[in-house]
């Protein structure tokens, strides 16, 4: 694969033989950043797991103490006192019937996360086939089914992310814009490692955190040593 010239300028900062420690990896990844707009920056994890076992499945939900810098759109499909509920907490878009009627028959998917409640599952669960291959089908693990649909948006608005294990066991999860800067870069990345390692499944056998690299948008990744994070 040939890369362009400020990606090889900025792969040259990086040391591929050496394993950072994290101030360290996120302040070169943050350096190598350069592109006109503020790149994300990603966290990508491979377990010592197998996603193919239903007993070592990891998945939840967390919130970064700060955020990930994007606008997050979130729909609440909710009935009666939590409609209001759901829009006073923030919520961009509301409803029931008609919110899943709009996504039904004109495919309608502008939101980044979808709440509901409990009682209206009934309704979510005939868009399985549109929401699941998008990653947006809500989960009771992930918050995004519960009767607390306004601490559930206030979350989602605030930067609360879903991990889940791909299928070759590696968790992939923005952590923040390199304009963030080490410091917050470093307690939102400290903040899901920590709950990644606290979803260690029973069933997982030997080194749980295979590696730990960071990246940004459009810059080399940085490998990051996974003893720091004691699993």
């Amino acid at each position: 694969m040939k890369h362009g010239k400020k990606y090889v300028d900025a792969a040259k900062l990086v040391d591929r033989t050496k394993l950072y420690d994290t101030t360290e990896a996120l302040d070169t990844v943050v350096k190598t950043a350069t592109a006109k707009f503020d790149e994300t920056i990603e966290l990508h994890v491979k377990l010592g797991v197998d996603s193919r076992h239903a007993d070592q499945q990891v998945r939840g939900a967390v919130v970064l103490p700060n955020g990930t810098g994007k606008k997050v759109r979130v729909l609440a499909i909710c009935k009666g006192e939590n409609e209001k509920l759901a829009q006073e907490a923030g919520a961009d878009f509301v409803g029931a019937e008609d919110m899943t009627q709009k996504i039904q028959q004109e495919n309608w998917m502008d939101f980044d996360v979808l709440i509901t409640t409990p009682d209206c599952m009934g309704l979510v669960g005939r868009l399985g086939r549109i929401l699941g291959p998008r990653g947006l089908m809500p989960n009771p693990k992930a918050g995004t089914v519960t009767p607390d649909i306004a601490r559930a948006v206030k979350e989602a608005k605030a930067g609360k992310i879903e991990y889940r294990l791909d299928k070759t066991n590696i968790i992939h999860c923005p952590i923040g814009k390199a304009s963030f800067g080490t410091e917050k870069l470093s307690e939102n990345l400290n903040t899901l490692m920590g709950a990644i390692v606290k979803a260690k499944p029973a069933a997982a056998k030997g080194q749980y955190i295979k590696s730990c690299v960071v990246t940004s948008t459009m810059g080399p990744s940085v490998r990051i040593n996974p003893t720091k994070f004691g699993a």
